[in-house]
């Protein structure tokens, strides 16, 4: 029988609030920032939070919009600006700063220095699927505790000298409750004059190497060919935006494949789309994957990193090796749509199991709240919330017999 999956512990304070200085390196749209949106949203209300950004953005604004405290706007580079080290240290003394968190190297660079100078613990989350040189120099150097979203970098993170005491892994969750099944609706592919028994095969993400959109194009020119009548969406946008309508001009599949901008309502597309195809080259955590199981579409991907932690091998989906094995598998769940029901059925079982936003953001803010306070013996915890320590999740996580499936 497997253990269930505890709540940690948070604990009150005698004091109004924990305050943390959010150092996030980049502004753009994509995953990080998904991330942190959904982490700021459900993040107990003891935390206060101070963020610093590299620039201003759509993401900026959203920081605002939540009401999360006051944003600031500074340069954010491998090698500190005196500028940047200057503000960020005023922030730590005029806010009252009690722990750091950081995200991405760059980040991490400007919060190891500022914690040493002001004498602040620091928290770096490492989104990629592996830890740089960098942000490991930076940790054995300031005693940063890292927290890691896959197998992978956290086992990597051990194997280089990490101690066990400063490095946790916690996976990435979505808002279950935003991302659900809606059957009935159509007016996506009403927007695209896809008819409903039309096959849809979708991609959403960024339009950069590291996701694959490339290999999208190539997998659906191998579907086209042995399935005619499959259409082929791609929801997102990026630097290779340009070099992908060239590719599909090349490939003769104006008509087969559509390019729609980032929506507002992602949880709708999921919802209409047969399959999705995730062809990243490199992932540590993947919240398209997430979103997409969580509203039962099934999932071909391409088996690297926290990818292979996330989709459950012939239950939730299919994993392979590369874009000719993917386009494969697609071709071959297309002929069995009973079986297509099923995976996307047990993909939202197993998102709701292991990857909820609310549960693992309560892990995140117990390690923050350690960080920050000292002594905590005496302190009463929160809401009969049960305590959960590192050990006994990364046991969870890899005695799992589901997480083991090779691709």
């Amino acid at each position: 029988m497997q253990k269930k999956l505890l709540m940690p512990e948070i604990v009150h304070t005698n004091r109004p609030n924990i305050n943390v200085l959010e150092i996030i390196g980049n502004a753009d749209r994509g995953g990080m920032e998904n991330y942190l949106k959904n982490f700021i949203s459900y993040l107990p209300d003891e935390f206060q939070l101070t963020c610093i950004c590299p620039y201003e953005s759509r993401f900026t604004s959203l920081l605002r919009d939540l009401n999360i405290g006051d944003v600031y706007v500074t340069a954010i580079e491998d090698n500190p600006l005196w500028n940047s080290i200057q503000m960020a240290t005023e922030l730590i003394r005029s806010h009252r700063i009690d722990v750091i968190h950081a995200h991405m190297p760059k980040a991490h660079a400007l919060a190891g220095l500022i914690g040493s100078l002001t004498q602040k613990p620091v928290v770096a989350t490492v989104h990629g699927m592996e830890i740089t040189s960098h942000e490991l120099g930076i940790t054995r150097t300031v005693r940063s505790h890292i927290i890691t979203n896959n197998q992978q970098a956290y086992l990597q993170a051990l194997s280089l000298g990490v101690p066990p005491l400063y490095v946790d892994l916690i996976r990435n969750g979505i808002d279950v409750s935003a991302f659900n099944p809606k059957r009935d609706s159509t007016s996506f592919r009403d927007s695209l004059g896809i008819p409903k028994n039309i096959p849809l095969i979708g991609f959403m993400g960024r339009f950069e190497y590291e996701k694959g959109p490339d290999l999208f194009l190539k997998a659906a020119e191998q579907i086209h060919h042995q399935m005619p009548a499959v259409q082929f969406v791609m929801v997102g946008g990026g630097s290779m935006k340009e070099e992908l309508h060239f590719i599909r001009r090349r490939m003769q599949l104006d008509k087969q494949l559509h390019f729609i901008d980032w929506q507002i309502d992602n949880a709708e597309i999921y919802s209409e789309l047969d399959i999705l195809a995730h062809t990243s080259r490199s992932d540590g955590t993947s919240l398209v994957l997430m979103e997409a199981m969580a509203c039962e579409c099934p999932t071909v991907a391409i088996g690297t990193g926290g990818v292979l932690e996330i989709v459950e091998n012939r239950t939730t989906g299919l994993l392979a090796a590369d874009w000719e094995h993917l386009a494969l598998n697609i071709v071959e769940l297309l002929k069995h749509p009973a079986m297509l029901r099923q995976m996307g059925a047990a993909g939202r079982i197993r998102i709701e199991k292991y990857f909820n936003v609310a549960t693992n953001t309560n892990l995140v803010a117990n390690i923050l709240q350690k960080r920050a306070i000292k002594d905590s013996t005496n302190l009463k915890p929160l809401k009969n919330l049960n305590r959960l320590n590192n050990q006994s999740l990364v046991r969870e996580i890899i005695n799992e017999d589901s997480l083991q499936k090779k691709v």
